[in-house]
């Protein structure tokens, strides 16, 4: 990745100026501080106050309508070459099926340019009402992608490129640029991936190093993790490779909440998963795979952050039929939002569709004692980089657009 890109990507990555109503970065909800992520199950997106655990559904107007329907995921090593699907549901893909080189719910109105799946990714936050377009009405960008989803995205190049520090920057990183008039959502989206892919890259971790032939870099208790893992457990059968995930899609039964992510002609709150995108109803309630480096950080867990803890999750794993039975509000890390509550778990009322949720659990993995967990929980602790105190960029003081950069007061 290009240096002189990464940088500029690193204060777009901070700056509100990408969000419809100037309100929200993509800093605000993949945050360092809580492991690239937010520290919450759903996230509280577009109008909302505040940071991570801390962060409030807003007040008045300018309140949040909704929720963000899946947990915010963590962004580690996503810059990888092998990284070829993304997303929950696994949306965005490395795929020629519109002539763009990927596959996204922009189709064949994606532009042409973009240099990886990250990069693609990169533009789908930006037209999303919950996460940072706004509101239909609040704002152009809103309005725009109300018609079309590619239509906001000239609205953002022109905010950004038309602040002289930006398109100065832009000339300066990429050769193919000689004037701030000829930046594109293109250019924005390639630099925010430089960005994340140089400053999220985590592969020095005690795991990593034990990998590279130094056996003392973990201890007892994750050896004993790393053998399960590997071994007993069957972690690796999906947590596999370099990457520590297949990026295939599974269901194994974590306990639905939430608005849901739901398909147009969908009126139920609930999430089907990758159905959701294949439309093959074998695919009903599975999720991507997720990445493991740095995964003590990111709490909760799921793809809609069911479980605060990785003990949990792994019971989840071993009786998934007996944790969606056990499972209850409490076990959820959501911030009250008063005028939501009566929809945020609404879906329990609904036997037919619990009972279908239940039907389609993946085969459960081997018992494990409360010992073998606790080891496990240890060895997914050595996945933990060793250098994450010392980023390359880091959180800026100040971005070109002039907009509060709020996440330093994070302690």
């Amino acid at each position: 990745m290009d240096r002189k890109q990464a940088a500029l990507g690193q204060l777009l990555f901070y700056d509100k100026i990408l969000s419809g109503n100037k309100n929200i970065s993509c800093g605000t909800c993949h945050h360092p501080k809580f492991g690239t992520s937010d520290g919450l199950s759903l996230g509280i997106g577009e109008g909302g106050v505040g940071l991570g655990t801390e962060r409030h559904a807003g007040t008045g107007q300018s309140r949040i309508e909704r929720r963000v329907p899946r947990n915010a995921p963590a962004l580690w090593n996503l810059g990888a070459r092998d990284v070829h699907t993304l997303m929950h549901d696994g949306r965005i893909s490395a795929a020629d099926t519109y002539g763009n080189l990927f596959n996204t719910p922009a189709e064949e109105w994606l532009p042409d340019g973009v240099d990886s799946v990250l990069a693609a990714q990169a533009f789908f936050p930006l037209t999303s009402e919950t996460e940072m377009a706004g509101g239909t009405g609040e704002n152009q960008v809103s309005g725009a992608v109300t018609d079309r989803i590619d239509n906001g995205w000239p609205i953002i190049a022109k905010r950004v490129r038309t602040i002289p520090q930006y398109g100065q920057r832009f000339v300066d990183a990429f050769h193919h640029i000689t004037a701030p008039e000829q930046v594109t959502i293109v250019e924005i989206a390639n630099a925010l991936a430089a960005f994340q892919s140089l400053e999220f890259q985590s592969i020095d971790s005690p795991f990593d190093q034990y990998l590279a032939g130094n056996t003392a870099a973990i201890n007892r208790a994750q050896k004993r993790g790393l053998d399960l893992f590997y071994g007993k457990a069957d972690c690796a059968s999906c947590h596999s490779g370099k990457l520590m995930s297949d990026q295939k899609f599974h269901a194994i039964g974590v306990p639905p909440f939430g608005p849901g992510r739901t398909r147009r002609f969908d009126l139920m709150a609930r999430d089907v998963g990758r159905l959701g995108e294949s439309d093959r109803i074998e695919d009903a309630y599975k999720f991507r795979t997720p990445m493991l480096r740095n995964v003590a950080l990111s709490a909760p867990y799921g793809h809609n952050g069911a479980h605060k803890t990785l003990g949990d999750m792994i019971r989840q794993h071993m009786d998934p039929q007996g944790m969606f039975d056990e499972w209850t509000p409490a076990s959820a890390n959501l911030p009250k939002v008063e005028w939501l509550q009566h929809a945020d778990f609404l879906i329990w009322q609904d036997r037919a569709e619990i009972e279908r949720q239940s039907r389609v659990l993946a085969s459960v993995t081997p018992t494990l004692s409360e010992a073998e967990i606790a080891d496990l929980v240890a060895f997914l602790g050595a996945l933990t980089g060793s250098s994450l105190d010392r980023p390359e960029f880091g959180v800026p003081n100040t971005v070109p657009s002039g907009l509060a950069v709020d996440l330093l007061n994070v302690r």
